[in-house]
């Protein structure tokens, strides 16, 4: 069906400030999951409490979904601010700019913060790590380092994703308007298939924190090659709206859908709760949104305070799981294995962990990030401001540190 009065200028001029506010909501839900989801285990009323198993369980889905959300997301963005005179090396120097100096400064205070809680540094849980490397490689001590910043495994994916797009927009480019739909629900199709895939692998050895098979999880999970499909999907839904084929659905119909999409997935198997059981909804949601911020309709998620706290959240991505290990809920060290909060405590040690995370991410976000992006991402002659429309959007992970159903 199309939408004429959706059609936008080639080069998406249009600004999308619900998607940046959205990314927050996204950003905010993976905090709670390695805050408030791991920490209801170790608070004594909440455990063996069903209710409680249960709010985890959809805790963890949705941080899930979280992930998946800003692989999509980032196929999206990068798909509508796409500009035709734009070259590889220029998208390619600002997506660096826009990663590595936050990425390098956490792994800075995170070798600092590792070796003050005694954990020696090897080459196996630094090196992959400040490269972005650790999620091509199927070692759970290297994709999963104790006390590291586990989180940044998704960084790795979107390197990939940054590495490939300019081929992957010239080639879906190409794919002519009526058969985008049909792009669209081949990559859902191969996304819920992977699953299956990856029951062919070996179901050992098994992971540390949870019976699950390392080799199915890393391959479902982890792995830069798989997660591309939802970064494709985030280009061929942008197309769809760009060229006016977007089929009407609105913000109030895509968001209930995903929640439904969510409770599913907290009662499948582990590994399709990744992306199997969400990817349509999340794709459905994100073009939604964006037809609404193209119409001028009010969302919620496009106001000034939920832009700016969408602007930093990639900075409190990179910076909250440090939080969660060395912070007041300390997962990093014995004494978390041992201690058994209150329900007070624990509201109080949620509380801390989200405002020191929010208030870190802020300074890294002004005096790393925008300066940063200021300064390098662009040659000297052709300096511009910063749009929230160029900022990452990978946070987050739930999966990222292993967070599964309890």
């Amino acid at each position: 069906m199309e939408t004429p009065d959706l059609r936008v200028m080639p080069n998406g001029e249009s600004r999308l400030p619900s998607l940046t506010g959205l990314r927050f909501v996204a950003a905010i839900i993976v905090v709670l999951a390695h805050s408030a989801g791991f920490l209801l285990f170790r608070t004594g009323a909440f455990q063996e409490n069903i209710p409680a198993l249960i709010f985890t369980g959809v805790l963890f889905s949705a941080a899930n979904v979280a992930v998946s959300f800003f692989f999509v997301l980032s196929g999206f963005i990068l798909t509508w601010v796409a500009q035709p005179g734009d070259t590889k090396r220029l998208f390619w120097r600002r997506r660096v700019v826009k990663v590595y100096p936050n990425h390098l400064v956490a792994f800075a205070i995170t070798t600092v913060l590792m070796l003050t809680a005694g954990i020696g540094l090897t080459f196996s849980n630094t090196v992959p790590s400040a490269l972005l490397i650790q999620s091509w490689i199927p070692i759970e001590k290297v994709s999963h380092v104790d006390g590291g910043n586990t989180p940044t495994w998704t960084l790795a994916c979107e390197v990939l994703f940054y590495l490939l797009f300019p081929w992957l927009l010239l080639g879906l480019r190409k794919v002519r308007a009526e058969h985008l739909w049909r792009w669209a629900g081949g990559l859902v199709v191969a996304i819920v298939a992977i699953p299956a895939v990856a029951k062919v692998l070996p179901n050992q050895p098994r992971m540390q924190w949870d019976p699950v098979a390392f080799w199915e999880y890393w391959f479902v999970t982890q792995l830069p090659a798989v997660r591309l499909l939802e970064f494709a999907l985030g280009i061929v839904m942008a197309l769809i709206v760009m060229n006016g084929r977007w089929i009407g659905m609105r913000l109030r119909t895509a968001m209930p859908l995903l929640a439904v999409g969510i409770f599913i997935a907290t009662f499948v198997p582990d590994e399709f709760d990744q992306s199997a059981v969400t990817a349509l909804p999340v794709a459905l949601m994100i073009a939604a949104c964006a037809a609404a911020d193209v119409r001028g309709t009010r969302t919620g998620f496009g106001g000034r305070t939920m832009v700016w706290l969408g602007e930093i959240s990639f900075a409190m991505y990179i910076i909250h799981f440090l939080v969660v290990s060395y912070g007041p809920m300390g997962t990093v060290y014995p004494s978390y294995m041992t201690r058994t909060w209150t329900v007070a405590e624990f509201f109080r040690d949620v509380t801390i962990t989200i405002a020191v995370s929010i208030v870190l991410a802020w300074l890294m976000y002004t005096f790393v990030e925008r300066p940063a992006m200021k300064h390098w991402a662009r040659p000297k002659r052709r300096v511009h401001a910063t749009t929230p429309a160029e900022a990452p959007v990978s946070p987050a992970p739930a999966t990222a540190v292993g967070a599964r159903k309890g």
